[in-house]
């Protein structure tokens, strides 16, 4: 019996879990689930019998160790910075490890030593990172593969609401950590390359810079530009590429919208507010705002943002109940960033019946015997409920099958790595197409970066 080490029982689990729990009898499996939170790995695991949930504190180095020396093969879904506490156990007691985390500065130092010992760390295994990668290479390795050479590769995914839930103004709402949202694109300048030219976007300008995208059947979305793009010129190798661009997808507008809270500084997570437990939601929005004896908080907000009455921006601020004076932010020493995600629940967070969707677009531009072409593949996927939403779909089913093609000797190349290998990606997109996780490719003749979202102009 081969035993499985899943460490976090987050909500992006729940398919995780169950795939493999699907598996269990046919493989011979037993899952051992380890939270810090026992009744969140109790639910994970359910009534199954092939499934053991038990408390696992990872700062605790006998607890941790303990765990992961008596694993086949270690799945941490835990926040990214934790991944490495995991890691070093793992090298210890010789065991496989899979994530669905970037690869951080820390566990890329292990690369030697896990080579040495003949392991797998395979990371950025969940829809991005992982899908991403997966069906990228998937194209980029074909038209190599026939004597292609790349010209131009744009990718972009979003988790966003599905279009029988998109119920509010601003098309959108939380279907993954709120925070991770609201903080988006600080710390750094967003770098790319578009038609041999480097370019870059600092925090401020960033979402007043995007381009438009088409989706058949589901309409216009818009892409703002991820952090660095750059790094993989090398990752993809694409050294020699005109255009590389990597951004996040929200529905045409939000990007426009969301750049109002950039430039009152709502989204700062730098400094702590003094009060702000007790502070109103119309007090956190006066305290961006210049004094004024006599003009409202309406008003003052108006001028500064040069808003009209009858904007769309106008409507959107009022939908979210920002002037309310009688609601309270509620958190001790919150940072601008926090009091804000506190708003935004209110009016964010998916309702019981809401469905989540995942959208993935990718460009890719080529030359093939002097023909110029382009291939656009997108990849739509709408949540089942609030268990198996789209996002848990698409991060939970790649990290099980790689889980599976690792222990039963499918995947064979040791080191720290992600998906970018055939042996690895070929596989995982077969399966996952039984899971409804289809791109669908349309070709067209090639006319050089377009950022509105057509071929030509």
């Amino acid at each position: 019996m081969k035993e499985i080490l899943i460490i976090g029982a987050g909500k992006s689990t729940s398919v995780l879990i169950d795939h493999l729990l699907s598996k269990a009898e046919a493989e011979d499996l037993f899952l051992k689930i380890g939270d810090i939170d026992l009744e969140n790995a109790k639910k994970a695991c359910g009534n199954k019998s092939r499934c053991e949930a038990f408390h696992l504190d990872i700062f605790n180095a006998e607890s941790r160790e303990n765990a992961v020396k008596n694993a086949d093969i270690v799945i941490s879904m835990l926040p990214a910075r934790f991944h490495i506490e995991v890691a070093q156990a793992c090298v210890k007691f010789k065991k496989n490890m899979v994530t669905a985390s970037y690869i951080s500065k820390e566990m890329k130092t292990l690369d030697e030593e896990v080579k040495e010992n003949g392991l797998i760390f395979m990371n950025e295994i969940g829809v991005d990172p992982g899908i991403d990668h997966m069906s990228a290479m998937q194209v980029i390795d074909r038209i190599r593969d026939k004597g292609g050479k790349m010209l131009l590769f744009e990718s972009f995914t979003g988790g966003l609401v599905a279009p029988e839930s998109d119920t509010n103004l601003w098309n959108y709402k939380f279907t993954w950590n709120p925070r991770n949202v609201v903080v988006a694109g600080q710390g750094g300048v967003a770098k790319f390359i578009q038609e041999g030219k480097y370019k870059y976007i600092p925090y401020h300008r960033l979402f007043r810079r995007t381009e438009l995208l088409q989706v058949e059947g589901y309409g216009k979305f818009e892409g703002y530009a991820n952090r660095n793009s750059l790094d993989y010129m090398s990752i993809y190798g694409l050294e020699d590429v005109l255009t590389l661009y990597r951004g996040t997808i929200r529905r045409v507008g939000f990007s426009r919208a969301w750049n109002m809270f950039v430039q009152l500084g709502m989204t700062d997570d730098s400094f702590t507010i003094k009060d702000s437990e007790d502070m109103s939601y119309r007090d956190f929005v006066n305290s961006f705002l210049p004094y004024s004896p006599t003009d409202t908080v309406e008003l003052k907000l108006r001028h500064n943002l040069k808003i009209d009455q009858d904007d769309l921006m106008w409507e959107k601020l009022l939908e979210l109940d920002i002037f309310n004076k009688n609601k309270k932010i509620g958190i001790k020493e919150a940072t601008p960033a926090q009091a804000l995600q506190k708003i935004l629940m209110d009016k964010w967070s998916l309702a019981a019946d809401d469905k989540d969707m995942i959208v993935m677009y990718h460009k890719f531009g080529y030359e093939l015997n002097g023909e110029k072409k382009q291939i656009d593949a997108t990849m739509v996927h709408i949540g089942k409920d609030q268990k198996e939403t789209a996002m848990a779909k698409t991060v939970g089913l790649p990290v099980a099958i790689a889980t599976l093609k690792i222990l039963k000797g499918e995947i064979t190349t040791p080191g720290v790595q992600l998906p970018i290998k055939k042996e690895v990606y070929g596989p995982i997109l077969k399966e996952l197409e039984k899971h409804d996780i289809i791109f669908k490719e349309t070709e067209t003749e090639y006319l050089g970066y377009n950022p509105f979202g057509e071929v030509g102009n």
